[in-house]
């Protein structure tokens, strides 16, 4: 066996292995609670780190840290191990990050909310298509404005400034609704009370960071513990969906290769699919397929095929099914969608083996080079290397002590962004209008002095004015009545005079 083939377990006939270069093709790990796909997800993680490969996991139980540390010998694992003819089985742990999006169990992972961008925020909001549409206008304006959505404050400031401006704004982005602004508001409210507001800063997740190899050549595995995420779904699928789109957005094309350039694991993935719109649901589609040729191949993880919806499922070419049990109607209904999922085996029926399948039992159907599924196969699975079950916490705490990426994240960031820079602005109009109204006061006050000054300069006018009409009419009164008199008086006396 070369180191690009990983050993899935064996039928007493023969092994039944995973050729590495076909995991870009995606795969799909199934099977009822119980059944064995936590054990098959490490076995897959492990193996993968040992050719080199990095890989990324959510830790849904909290039982895949156990990775880290080497396994113990126990009579059933070496029964299995003869029965399956592995050969050189070594106890051994690998290098392992922790990461945690609350900070409380692992490094904090965060991203910005223009990284996000506004299809994944809508889908995360539950926002219907009116809101979508505004969330659109707001990423929009921040970026031709140069202003950075980094985290939910920042959102909130540019909601709200987009309302106050909406008039203007208007007319080159589209009608922008005060109560639709407002609706998003308090969805972003309920976010943040359940936890989401320390998935949005900075610093923000370094791609490169989940893709590292340790001193000795192994993938480094990156653990998302997930025990407490899960309790928020919608949080923890929409994180995982905008990873892997930030994996086919800033990886390189690849061709084919012996060997994928980092394997994700997504476990729970009904949680993706159960409510995502079919726009949404698109967009998945188109990551799954584009991803491939980026070199990264995922691993879905849940109980029943049909979780994933067919445009998905289409491209999962390596299937591991553990068993299904058929108490219901629909659990057999269940059941045989899973056996038509596989090419058949002359040798049984796989409808009655998926129900009869014991814990650890798996079949198994993998792509060949040339990418041909192979017939499925009843297969005992391998037993791990790493530790099954979960570290204690100061296993956890030496681990994260020796920690590379120490000092890197632990510590949030708060530059300046949208809401630092719409305050401000708000701050200078807020001056402007001050500097407006003082202006404004000054002119009325001056307004009224002259306006006062006037009335008195013309009240002084007016009684000079009077008192020399009163004069000149007094004269001319006298003057009047002296030249009476003397007409008078002339013609009385030349008449009287004659």
């Amino acid at each position: 066996m070369n180191d690009t083939t990983i050993l899935l377990g064996g039928n007493g006939e023969r092994q039944i292995t995973l050729d590495a270069g076909m995991a870009n093709r995606h795969g799909l790990i199934t099977g009822a609670t119980g059944t064995g796909k936590t054990v098959t997800l490490q076995v897959l993680a492990e193996s993968f780190s040992r050719i080199g490969v990095p890989v990324f996991a959510a830790d849904i139980k909290g039982d895949l840290s156990g990775l880290a540390t080497a396994g113990k010998p126990h009579p059933k694992v070496d029964e299995r191990i003869r029965y399956i003819g592995i050969e050189g089985h070594r106890f051994e742990g690998n290098p392992l990050l922790f990461w945690d999006l609350f900070g409380d169990k692992g490094y904090p992972l965060r991203t910005t909310v223009s990284d996000m961008g506004p299809t994944l925020f809508a889908n995360l909001l539950e926002l219907n298509e009116t809101q979508e549409g505004i969330l659109h206008i707001a990423f929009a304006v921040a970026d031709d404005q140069g202003l950075l959505l980094l985290d939910l404050k920042d959102l909130r400031s540019m909601l709200n400034w987009v309302a106050d401006n909406a008039k203007e704004l208007g007319r080159e982005y589209g009608n922008i609704s005060r109560s639709s602004v407002n609706a998003i508001l308090r969805r972003l409210l309920v976010l943040e009370e359940s936890g989401g507001e320390q998935f949005f800063g900075e610093p923000a997740l370094r791609i490169e960071h989940l893709m590292q190899t340790d001193f000795s050549g192994r993938g480094v595995i990156s653990l998302l513990d997930a025990t407490t995420l899960y309790h928020s779904p919608r949080i923890y699928a929409t994180f995982l969906l905008w990873l892997l789109s930030e994996l086919m957005e800033e990886l390189p094309e690849r061709g084919d290769a012996d060997r994928p350039r980092l394997v994700f694991f997504f476990d729970e993935a009904h949680l993706l699919f159960s409510t995502a719109p079919k726009a949404l649901l698109e967009k998945i589609t188109q990551v799954v397929r584009l991803i491939r040729s980026k070199g990264v191949g995922v691993f879905f993880i849940t109980q029943y095929p049909n979780d994933v919806p067919d445009e998905v499922i289409g491209q999962l070419g390596n299937r591991i099914q553990h068993a299904l049990r058929a108490f219901t109607p629909k659990d057999r209904k269940a059941a045989k969608v899973a056996a038509d999922t596989f090419r058949p085996n002359p040798a049984f029926d796989t409808f009655e083996v998926i129900t009869q399948l014991g814990v650890g039992e798996a079949l198994v159907s993998t792509l060949d080079r040339k990418g041909v599924p192979g017939v499925v196969e009843r297969t005992l699975m391998a037993p791990p290397q790493s530790r099954i079950g979960p570290l204690d916490e100061s296993e956890r705490q030496q681990l994260r002590e020796r920690s590379p990426l120490k000092g890197i994240y632990e510590q949030a960031v708060d530059r300046e962004s949208a809401y630092e820079l719409l305050h401000k602005r708000e701050q200078e109009l807020e001056q402007k209008r001050t500097r407006e109204l003082q202006a404004e006061e000054e002119r009325k006050r001056r307004e009224k002095e002259e306006k006062a000054a006037e009335r008195k300069r013309r009240g002084s006018g007016r009684q000079r004015q009077g008192i020399v009409e009163a004069m000149a009419k007094s004269v001319a009164r006298s003057i009047g009545s002296t030249l009476g008199r003397r007409i008078v008086r002339g013609i009385l006396g030349s008449i009287i005079g004659r």
